[in-house]
């Protein structure tokens, strides 16, 4: 099954180089949480008075089942004027995948969330 992915470039032209670069990291995203139903991706750079600062943000937007959308943002450092975009991809692809981990560990094992919660009281035996 083909999950739709949507890949948008906002102030800069769109780049054959890291839309394959985004395919192949949602593939390998895919391959580990097989649960999504659609993913968004947006690369963009802020406007600039220099023409020399070029910072990219990568946002990424995943759909599951029964959940709210997924939203990572990957903003670079201040310090950090001038990137390669295939750095702020990597990032912005593993930090998504940290977040669907901790969104999949709460989907797959939702027993465990409600065992440590519920605890029941105990009840003594009367000895008699």
């Amino acid at each position: 099954m083909s999950i739709p992915l949507e890949i948008s470039f906002h102030g800069l032209e769109r780049s054959e180089a890291a839309e394959a670069r985004i395919r192949d990291k949602f593939d390998r995203l895919h391959q580990h949480f097989d649960r999504i139903t659609h993913a968004r991706v947006v690369v963009e750079t802020p406007r600039r008075h220099t023409a020399a600062a070029k910072v990219f943000q990568v946002k990424i937007e995943i759909g599951l089942p029964g959940q709210k959308a997924l939203v990572v943002r990957h903003d670079p450092p201040a310090d950090q004027t001038r990137t390669d975009i295939a750095i702020a991809i990597r990032d912005a692809f593993a930090a998504a995948q940290r977040r669907l981990d901790d969104v999949a560990a709460r989907i797959k094992h939702p027993a465990k969330r409600e065992r440590a919660r519920r605890r029941p009281a105990r009840v003594e035996s009367a000895q008699e």
